[in-house]
């Protein structure tokens, strides 16, 4: 009986562990859907064209086709994707502190560096 209730907190040790690995991963998947949705925000209030936005997300899911092992997808396509915006030619055109500063006073969200 000793042995079992070893094994049976042996199991739900790791079974602790693995739920504490999602939690960390779903924390990183926050975290960077919040920076996305952030990006979006500001290319909005900058009034990007649907066209241009379209293409980056085509461009985007083009790049995330075929996924890479050992790499979440989701998260991928959400890296992918906040790369895509900070590249966007709009952005690179805003002065950085009126960015800052608009997005400081506007937008609740915060984005991790």
């Amino acid at each position: 009986e000793l042995q079992q209730k070893v094994e049976e907190t042996e199991l739900l040790k790791m079974e602790l562990q693995m739920l504490e690995t999602e939690r960390v991963r779903l924390s990183l998947v926050e975290e960077k859907l919040m920076d996305v949705l952030q990006l979006l925000q500001q290319l909005r209030d900058l009034n990007i064209s649907k066209r241009a936005l379209g293409k980056i997300l085509l461009s985007t899911l083009e790049s995330c086709r075929d996924p890479q092992p050992g790499k979440a997808h989701l998260f991928e396509v959400l890296d992918t994707l906040y790369h895509e915006l900070t590249a966007c030619e709009l952005l690179q055109s805003q002065p950085l502190e009126k960015a800052q500063s608009r997005q400081s006073l506007s937008n609740p969200l915060v984005i991790s560096c």
